[in-house]
Formats: C-alpha cells, structure tokens, sequence
C-alpha cells in the first residue's frame, strides 16, 4: 500500500499532504507492533487464535487512541510518531479526552475541566511535532453534542475543538487532521456540516466518518458525500473525509453499536487518493478492543482487547 500512488494536487494550501524530512510521503500506513492484539497474541502462542490474529489483526495498520489515561501526553505522542518515522510509515492518532468525553456512557472520561483540554490537546501537536501524521480529533464529540443541556456548554465543546485544530495547525504542521464527523445514521448530514463548520473544520484536513461503527462502506460514502456537498454549497469549503472500515465488512445490525455479534473485519486500512473526497479507509478503531461492558464484550471494558472478539470479527460471527 503505497501513500505515493494516485496522490493528487492539494487544492487548499492547508491541504498539503505530509512529508518526510527527505520530501518524499511516507510509503506506507504504521503497524504498531504494541498495539494490544500483538501483544496478546506474544504473550499467548498456544492459544489457537493467536496466530490467525496476529495474521488478520495485529499485522495490520491500525489507530492508537491517546487520551486520559496517558500521563505523558507530549512524550507518548513523540514516541509514537517517531517509531513511525523510523519504520518510515505515517502513523494515525486518534484524540479522545474532550471534557465530557462520552456524555457518562462506557467511554466516560476525559479531561475534567476546558482549561484542561485547551492544556492538553496543545501538548498532544507538540509531541506530533514536524513529523508527518493522521489524526482523528475527538470521535463522537460533534454528534454527541446534543447531550450537553444548555448553549453555553455546547459553544464551549466547538470552541474546544476548533482549538485543537489550531494547535495541531501550528504545532503539528505535517499532520492531515480530521475532525470526526459521526455515522451514517446519526445525525442528518446538514446539521453535521453545520457543527463541523462551527469547529473549525475550514482550517483542518476534513472529517471521518463511521468511527468504531459498523456501516458499510459505501453507506459511509453515502454520508461522507451528503456532509461534502452541505460543505461546500453553505460554506465554500472543499473537504475530504476518511472512513473507519474496522468493524464494517457485514455492515451494520440494526444500528446496534456496542459489541454487537455478527460484525465482521472490513477492508485493511489503505490510500484511496491524497485529494479524493475519500482520501483514507482507516482501522480507526482496534479490531478486537471492546465497546463497552455490552453485547458479546460484556465482561470487557471500553478499550479493553478480547480474543473472543477478535475472534468473532475474524470469522463473522
């Protein structure tokens, strides 16, 4: 999976594709070899799953979410894009500490006041710094909006993270960010367009769309096309978006989002086209990491790898 095929001409200046110190786009998406379903198929060779997910999962490019739980964000941050450099791969981050992270369900957290954010996110591009990268501001928080109760409070999450993408523009200026945008049957298109607007959308990369879903993909085309065109017929803005193909290869069931049995692996992630509408299909969320104390993951936290899981994905089922 090459990053240089099918490239195309930035049309925006703030949509110039990364690049490497030598110039050139780094070749291929970074597979982390820590990421959580690697480390369990090392810890676990007699197991007889372990070989089929180190093969189908941990071997492939995935997302590392950074959030609360890392204590040093600026640090962590470096690290992980810094491998990648080594491994001359460009790496995805995902941000995922907005204050009010989750509206109290199983991804309950983040930082605990705005101040906290503005700190955080600020030290999160500086540890990107000048290398190149992908990244996923805040997964949920635009489509979530709704369950904050007063204006104020819905004025400060956009302003928090229209923040983001001004920090990430200054101090992560390799860095193709994009602010996630929801699913395909969430929130109607026009009004996303009118919240991505609203956080700064103009000055990031685009927007992502089916983050830890499973629709299909040509239904997220489907959403990611209708939040382009309310784009740009309202606000003048070209943007492209990426989709999240985890979790997605038998699509949706019923809208059910957490854990639901039945899923199945989607297309690894890859290049679609620098300047595409669709520039990226990404493993935005970790195949085999847990939604929540729900469905078939009952017993395992958000965030949590489960075989069993992995598993499932793998086979279908």
């Amino acid at each position: 999976m090459e990053l240089s095929q099918n490239a195309s001409a930035p049309r925006q200046l703030h949509d110039r594709p990364p690049r490497t110190a030598s110039g050139a786009l780094p070749e291929s998406l970074y597979v982390d070899p820590t990421q959580q379903s690697a480390l369990w198929a090392k810890k676990n060779p007699s197991d007889e799953r372990a070989k089929t997910i180190e093969e189908t999962i941990a071997n492939k490019p995935a997302a590392r979410w950074f959030g609360d739980w890392n204590k040093r964000i600026r640090a962590e941050a470096s690290g992980y894009v810094e491998a990648a450099a080594d491994a001359g791969s460009l790496p995805v981050l995902v941000a995922y500490n907005i204050y009010g992270r989750d509206c109290g369900s199983h991804s309950a957290g983040g930082v605990e006041s705005p101040d906290d954010y503005r700190t955080w996110i600020t030290s999160f591009a500086k540890g990107i710094g000048s290398n190149p990268a992908v990244v996923i501001l805040e997964p949920d928080t635009l489509a979530q909006i709704d369950c904050i109760p007063d204006e104020a409070g819905k004025k400060t999450r956009l302003d928090l993270i229209k923040y983001g993408v001004e920090q990430l523009a200054e101090h992560a200026p390799q860095a193709m960010t994009y602010i996630d945008g929801g699913n395909a049957n969430w929130i109607p298109p026009a009004t996303m367009a009118d919240r991505l607007a609203a956080a700064g959308v103009g000055k990031a990369r685009g927007f992502s769309v089916n983050v830890s879903n499973f629709y299909s993909t040509a239904e997220s085309d489907t959403y990611g096309g209708a939040i382009r065109k309310a784009l740009a017929s309202k606000y003048g803005l070209t943007k492209s978006y990426v989709v999240d193909t985890s979790r997605n290869g038998n699509g949706s069931a019923n809208g059910e989002w957490c854990n639901p049995a039945g899923r199945k692996l989607g297309t690894p992630a890859r290049l679609v086209g620098l300047g595409e509408p669709k520039e990226f299909e990404l493993w935005i969320k970790a195949p085999g990491e847990s939604d929540g104390t729900c469905g078939a993951g009952a017993t395992t936290t958000a965030g949590e790898f489960s075989p069993d899981l992995a598993a499932g994905l793998i086979q279908g089922r």
